[in-house]
């Protein structure tokens, strides 16, 4: 069994930055792609950003390309999510999840991933 948990989320001034991580435990993620997703209310869930288990290979949402950051630190089975130039549609839970078996790819589709985190809210002012 994996148990996702993230931190960073908070409140943040449009403009502004916050960095999300995502701690893994109950086994290694190393070989599995890992992916933020977010939902804002009232609006279905969407992708924000994947990264394959070599790092490789990187995946984001148009929305939030170059802007948001992905990256992994294996040794300590943490993803991560540097957020910078928030905007206030940026505002929902954020949520990571891991792919067990997907290969080295950093797919978007949320089925693709087996195991979820319980979500981090992230609020942007204007």
């Amino acid at each position: 069994q994996v148990r996702l948990v993230e931190s960073g989320g908070g409140l943040a001034q449009a403009g502004g930055s916050l960095r999300l991580s995502c701690a893994a435990s109950g086994r290694t993620l190393s070989s599995s792609a890992m992916g933020w997703f977010r939902q804002a209310p009232g609006k279905e869930r969407e992708f924000v950003a994947a990264i394959s288990w070599s790092a490789g290979k990187l995946n984001y949402a148009d929305s939030v390309k170059g802007r948001f950051t992905i990256s992994r630190d294996n040794a300590k089975n943490t993803v991560y999510l540097q957020m910078n130039s928030l905007k206030p549609e940026d505002t929902a839970v954020y949520y990571c999840a891991a792919s067990i078996s997907i290969g080295d790819y950093a797919p978007p589709a949320s089925y693709n991933y087996n195991y979820w985190g319980q979500g981090t809210q992230v609020t942007v002012s204007s």
